[in-house]
C-alpha cells in the first residue's frame, strides 16, 4: 500500500473513519461534516470512494449503500509511514538518531518499553 500523505479532504474523512470505529457510511460522514462545513454529499461520496480505490477503506454492501471501514488502525498508518521515512530517508543509524532526539522523555520511556517488548516476543 502507497504511504503517501492524505488530501485535506481524505484526513478528514479518515480521521472520523478512525475516531467511529464501526463501519460507517457515506450520509452518517456527510451529516456530520456538513454540520462544521459547507460540503456537497457528492464530495463525501467520490472522496470516499477515492479512499477505497486507494485502498484505505474498505466497503460492503449494505442493500443500495456500502458501508465503510479503515483498512488498517490509524496506529498501523503511522508505524508504517516510520518505516517508510526509516527506507527511504538515507543513512538509518541518522534518521533514527534525529527521530530519537526529538522525542519528548515520555515518548522515549514508551519507545524503550516497546523495544523491551519486542524482544521477548
Amino acid at each position: 500500500m502507497e504511504q503517501r500523505g492524505f488530501g485535506d479532504l481524505e484526513a478528514v474523512v479518515m480521521d472520523w473513519v478512525w475516531y467511529h470505529q464501526e463501519p460507517v457510511t457515506v450520509r452518517d460522514v456527510f451529516e456530520d461534516l456538513s454540520e462544521q462545513r459547507p460540503i456537497a454529499y457528492t464530495t463525501v461520496l467520490s472522496t470516499m470512494d477515492n479512499l477505497y480505490r486507494k485502498r484505505w477503506l474498505k466497503r460492503q454492501r449494505n442493500g443500495k449503500a456500502y458501508v465503510y471501514r479503515a483498512a488498517m488502525s490509524r496506529e498501523e498508518r503511522s508505524a508504517r509511514l516510520m518505516k517508510a521515512a526509516f527506507d527511504s530517508g538515507g543513512d538509518t543509524n541518522t534518521v533514527l538518531a534525529f527521530f530519537v532526539e526529538q522525542m519528548s522523555t515520555e515518548q522515549s520511556a514508551q519507545l524503550k518499553a516497546a523495544l523491551r517488548k519486542g524482544r521477548r516476543s
